[in-house]
């Protein structure tokens, strides 16, 4: 007796995509059964995004087809077809930050009264009762703003599930997540799915494809290179999917040196205070990659940033070179030899509107001409440079920064923080969001950094960035707790993060 054939939740097949002469998806395939986890992998440019456009209804393919529980895709026109269809969090929030958690959830089709007014008790009413279904905690009268991002990600699903749609996209959901709001994140997609509900994740992070998915699909160069349950594909196999090129050969491009003994003190940090850490010390050599890692509220992030000039401590003294490094202005921490990569590329990194070109050479425009005044020719062949040096994926200086992936955005923004020769380099969260291809280059320029000479502070939670670090310094509720030198075993760290191994 034959067992009966399932129909696919959403189906992909054939989907082709192309910008001009630029082939965003050539092969597009995706099979997603009902009440799965769906992991869709690949590195930058392999055509996730492109997929995901698709998907939502934001672009129709130029070849192939997508089918809904086996019917076709509603017209592109048709948009409360596609809301009851599917829906998509992005790493960018979608909502108004200024308005409720309330009115989020049913703008355009809020509740009226007589007259055609808003009725705000039935707003609040039905806002609490669609949180409650779900079983997402969040006052509906809390503005948008002051909420946590796991919440806000949680206020994004549950206004897809108002409208009527069981598949939900989640694009990089963990990138700005520490390990428990991560698990957090995790413990409630899995009760969403008890629930019927079905998710396409999308992560860069593999070993959280194999914590939450039930099945994988993997990009490579436009195209679908294969399907597969979680169980059955090693770590070793889905990442030599990826890259086209096995784990060992990828592993054996990194040997890691190391920092020389007496190579000379560049930052040095007494007694730092603010509301984020306290009491804090440290040191960083020339040519010495020191980590600060922690959990979200450790205080690592904030303590990095005071260096880039972003915050004033409270208490306390640091030196740059052996002279006062200027708090509160990152002019003055430019100046004084600070380069940074901040720890939100789209907010903090690049100026959208801006070229590739413009964005680079942005820190160091009075370097290049007089009064203000930068020769055309000038500032192309120092961003040529910097494209060259950073192997930035680019149609030349002149392509506007916000045509290109996470992983050659923040390759951008990596140059802007290199063009001024640095003594300090500050990089926050360095290779969040970028695929494995990207996230090597991008840690190959801290080799060549240190190889300089250059004193480099990375914060991070992920534990790949920190493996290159000759130390690294863990933060627990605004202390330094620990140090661990290179060698250490993840269990050793992460005990470390989790305030196991100290009262």
């Amino acid at each position: 007796m034959s067992s009966p054939v399932i129909t696919p939740l959403v189906e992909a097949r054939g989907v082709a995509k192309r910008y001009g002469p630029t082939v965003a998806l050539a092969d597009g395939r995706l099979t997603v059964l009902a009440g799965e986890s769906h992991a869709l992998v690949g590195r930058n440019g392999a055509g996730k995004s492109t997929l995901v456009t698709v998907l939502t209804g934001l672009q129709a393919p130029d070849e192939g087809e997508v089918r809904f529980d086996g019917e076709p895709a509603p017209a592109l026109t048709d948009r409360d077809a596609w809301r009851r269809r599917v829906a998509c969090v992005y790493q960018k929030p979608t909502v108004v930050p200024e308005l409720t958690v309330a009115e989020n959830l049913f703008i355009n089709r809020q509740p009226t009264g007589p007259g055609g007014f808003i009725s705000w008790r039935r707003l609040r009413a039905q806002a609490a009762e669609l949180l409650d279904t779900w079983d997402v905690r969040v006052d509906p009268e809390a503005r948008t703003r002051e909420l946590k991002v796991e919440d806000r990600q949680m206020v994004e699903i549950a206004r897809a599930l108002s409208f009527g749609a069981r598949f939900i996209v989640l694009d990089e959901p963990t990138a700005q997540l520490d390990n428990r709001e991560i698990e957090r994140l995790f413990t409630r997609m899995r009760a969403l799915q008890e629930s019927g509900v079905t998710f396409l994740f999308i992560s860069h992070h593999l070993q959280e494809v194999y914590e939450v998915c039930q099945t994988v699909t993997v990009l490579r160069d436009a195209r679908w290179i294969t399907t597969a349950p979680v169980a059955d594909l090693p770590r070793a196999a889905l990442v030599e999917a990826m890259a086209g090129e096995s784990v060992a050969e990828h592993e054996s491009r990194y040997v890691r040196g190391a920092a020389a003994a007496d190579a000379p003190v560049v930052l040095t940090a007494h007694g730092l205070t603010s509301e984020a850490y306290e009491n804090a010390d440290l040191t960083v050599r020339g040519g010495e990659v020191v980590g600060l890692a922690g959990s979200s509220g450790s205080g690592k992030i904030e303590l990095a940033e005071s260096f880039a000039g972003l915050h004033t401590p409270t208490g306390g003294t640091a030196e740059l070179g052996g002279e006062k490094l200027p708090f509160g202005d990152v002019q003055a921490a430019l100046r004084a030899g600070v380069g940074c990569v901040p720890r939100d590329r789209h907010e903090q990194g690049l100026v959208a509107a801006m070229t590739v070109g413009d964005n680079a050479v942005m820190s160091v425009l009075n370097r290049l001409g007089r009064f203000g005044f930068v020769a055309t020719e000038t500032r192309r062949a120092v961003a040529r440079e910097l494209i060259e040096r950073l192997d930035i994926h680019t149609e030349g200086p002149e392509q506007p920064v916000s045509d290109l992936s996470g992983g050659n955005a923040q390759k951008v923004v990596m140059a802007r923080a290199l063009a001024s020769d640095p003594r300090l380099l500050v990089l926050i969260n360095p290779t969040a969001g970028v695929d494995v291809k990207s996230k090597e280059s991008l840690l190959a320029r801290v080799d060549s950094a240190r190889e300089d000479g250059t004193a480099v502070l990375v914060v991070s939670d992920e534990l790949d960035d920190l493996r290159r670090c000759d130390r690294v310094l863990v933060l627990f509720h605004g202390r330094i707790v620990a140090e661990h030198r290179a060698g250490w075993r993840d269990h050793e760290l992460i005990a470390s993060i989790e305030g196991v191994d100290h009262g």
